[in-house]
């Protein structure tokens, strides 16, 4: 067993930065408007399996088609010359005006080149056109070395921190 540190971090209305979107690479980024099981279960296994998700990796078919059913869940899908690069899913919750950030990450071979920068500064950027009172997330000590930095960088403050523990 091991001790893992998880951090919950928040960005607010009036703490939001104002960023510019324009990337020199060929990465776009695009709402998945159909809901499709298959490429959030392609992301979360892909991409959690170097961070130890495994929490829906049990989910059946059935399980994951309700996830993703969800009206305020949105998927977001990050290209790059038509390769997939990485992905984010939020959630708006109405009673209490905020979004959740609720995954991030970037493919293995794709790592260490900014993109996970760009893609939360979308994530960012389209979750305060909807205008909530804040957005949260939370890591920790298991997700990418740059991961607490990236959102550190982007205005996320930790407003809660806790230790806990993790057998592999």
């Amino acid at each position: 067993m091991q001790k893992v540190q998880r951090y919950f971090l928040e960005i607010k209305i009036q703490d939001k930065k104002i960023f510019d979107f324009y990337s020199k690479n060929q990465s776009k980024i695009s709402f998945v408007k159909t809901k499709d099981l298959e490429i959030n279960k392609y992301f979360y296994k892909e991409i959690g399996a170097d961070h130890f998700w495994r929490d829906r990796l049990i989910w059946t078919d059935k399980e994951w088609f309700k996830y993703i059913a969800n009206k305020n869940l949105a998927t977001w899908v990050m290209k790059n010359n038509d390769e997939l690069v990485g992905f984010y899913e939020k959630e708006f919750h109405p009673e209490k005006n905020e979004i959740e950030l609720i995954n991030l990450g970037i493919l293995k071979r794709f790592r260490g080149k900014k993109f996970g920068s760009i893609l939360l500064k979308h994530a960012i950027k389209t979750s305060f056109d909807l205008k909530p009172d804040r957005m949260w997330v939370h890591t920790c000590s298991l997700d990418h070395k740059f991961a607490l930095n990236n959102y550190q960088t982007k205005g996320f403050k930790i407003f809660k921190k806790e230790e806990i523990d993790f057998v592999a």
